[in-house]
């Protein structure tokens, strides 16, 4: 059974309530069906019931569709958003403009009084329309200083990683790590593969170098961030600084790395900054043909994923059966 079929199975052992804000965009529409269909969570999409039933012939008879022009309780919803925010300037004519035509405000909303447990959005928007709503108002996990992001690679070659999945962070919402940053980004996409996959993680912290083969800030950052990651993470096998051959190629590793437990086998890929995260997974989604299930936040107080813009629906299913998991956690 692959990967995502899993998740599906964990998602329906109980069920969680998840908010679509996005009904304008087709593929999550027909996503929407394929996930009432085989029962994987509830979901609430937000927007004129008359307008969507009109726009597409997809069965959602089973999701309940939210207007915040004509629901019960968004009212509640303004005033609660204003008391959340009123240190930040929060009033409520600008409470109420966000309620009523920002989807995502609505959501976060309706996830922050316990009426929904997780939002998927970003197919037609960008990851800060997405993410600065939820940062602002469900907010970070205590037990985490900051969120990051990762996506769950599905590959077509077993050879690599667990059967063929990976994990790839941060490619979505950390720019620039510092070496603390950085590890911490480790330690908890160790912690989001295993929850997600099941196996132990191995983690490879990448750069353009393997074990001094090359010097510069940009190496000793990964160095650093490392040696705090192994010190802080010590249940988990991770080992940097690595070039991407040598962390999932046996034979390179041989070479390259010998003495490491790491190199070789990794199915964490810590990449040094979002512009290689992102890269690198669009490269593998388009020339393997892989399926890219992000991007996933981590250390979210409740889960709240981004899509991409490029997401297939079948991405879309899969996040969505995550983000239930995810639920399930908390």
């Amino acid at each position: 059974m692959d990967f995502i079929n899993k998740i599906k199975i964990r998602a329906k052992s109980d069920k969680k309530t998840i908010v679509l804000t996005e009904a304008m965009d087709e593929r999550v529409m027909k996503a929407a069906a394929i996930i009432l269909d085989e029962d994987i969570c509830n979901l609430i999409i937000i927007g004129n019931k008359e307008d969507i039933n009109n726009s597409y012939k997809y069965n959602i008879i089973k999701a309940t569709i939210i207007d915040p022009n004509t629901y019960y309780r968004t009212e509640e919803l303004i005033n609660d958003l204003v008391e959340l925010r009123k240190n930040k300037g929060m009033t409520y004519d600008k409470a109420r403009e966000l309620i009523h035509n920002d989807y995502m405000y609505f959501a976060c909303m309706l996830v922050k009084k316990g009426i929904a447990d997780g939002i998927v959005s970003g197919a037609c928007h960008t990851t800060k329309d997405t993410l600065v709503p939820a940062l602002q108002i469900i907010k970070n996990d205590n037990n985490y200083d900051f969120v990051s992001s990762f996506f769950v690679m599905e590959t077509l070659d077993p050879a690599f990683g667990y059967n063929g999945i990976l994990v790839f962070s941060d490619c979505g919402i950390i720019e620039y790590p510092d070496s603390r940053m950085l590890a911490e980004i480790a330690g908890m996409s160790a912690t989001s593969f295993k929850f997600l996959v099941g196996d132990d993680p191995i983690v490879a912290m990448l750069s353009y170098s393997t074990k001094g083969s090359a010097k510069g800030e940009y190496v000793e950052k990964v160095i650093e961030a490392t040696k705090i990651a192994k010190e802080k993470y010590s249940k988990y096998r991770i080992d940097g600084e690595l070039q991407l051959d040598t962390a999932i190629v046996p034979e390179i590793a041989k070479r390259k790395a010998p003495n490491s437990d790491v190199a070789g086998h990794a199915n964490v890929l810590i990449f040094p900054n979002i512009e290689a995260g992102n890269i690198g997974y669009k490269l593998v989604e388009r020339f393997a043909h892989a399926k890219a299930y992000g991007p996933i936040t981590q250390g979210m107080a409740n889960p709240v994923n981004d899509l991409s813009r490029g997401s297939s629906v079948d991405e879309i299913v899969g996040v969505v059966a995550i983000t239930a998991v995810q639920a399930q956690q908390k």
